[in-house]
């Protein structure tokens, strides 16, 4: 029974997301001879999440996925995504820093996702303080290069202190001498 799961599994993570009608009828052939696999409910979820938008049943095949196996480490990341989307962001933030206490799962992406939840509140630099931990958890060029797209767009977001200009200090200095004068 697990080997015909995988092999539906496998068509499954073949056709998505560019022929869902195929990975939908392969998942739904794998949730015939298991269905409580994690990883039949992950895709399912995300599936619903990012192609359907249909957030709140993503959201409840993830959860199912993660009542079956807590350790499903591969579940944190997309569900992280979904509840951002979805605007639950105390509820992100809570499942971010479970999932960073689980074995096997990827640092660096959750940390990013963290840095996200962080910019979407719009605390910047908390943001790009879990950006620098992404980047200590990052062992591969290419995710070193997303966590620096981020990096800079969020610095975009900062807001920037006036500089004041030469000419305006010297016409403050020139009014309070001015004033000064006068009494």
């Amino acid at each position: 029974m697990k080997t015909l799961t995988n092999n539906y599994i496998f068509k499954a993570l073949d056709a998505y997301p560019y022929d869902l009608e195929e990975a939908m009828e392969a998942l739904t052939y794998a949730l015939a001879y298991d269905e409580k696999n994690t990883m039949v409910l992950g895709l399912l979820g995300r599936i619903n999440a990012e192609s359907l938008y249909d957030y709140e049943k993503a959201k409840s095949y993830f959860a199912e996925a993660l009542a079956e196996d807590i350790n499903a480490f591969h579940i944190y990341p997309h569900y992280v995504n979904v509840l951002l989307w979805n605007e639950d962001l105390d509820e992100a933030e809570k499942l971010i820093d479970f999932a960073l206490k689980i074995k096997g799962s990827d640092k660096a992406v959750l940390y990013v996702s963290k840095a996200r939840l962080f910019e979407q509140k719009r605390s910047y630099q908390k943001a790009l303080d879990f950006l620098k931990e992404a980047k200590i958890h990052t062992y591969n060029d290419s995710f070193m290069y997303t966590i620096n797209q981020h990096k800079d767009r969020i610095k975009d977001k900062v807001p920037r202190k006036k500089k004041k200009t030469k000419k305006k200090e010297k016409k403050k200095e020139a009014k309070a001498k001015k004033n000064k004068k006068k009494k």
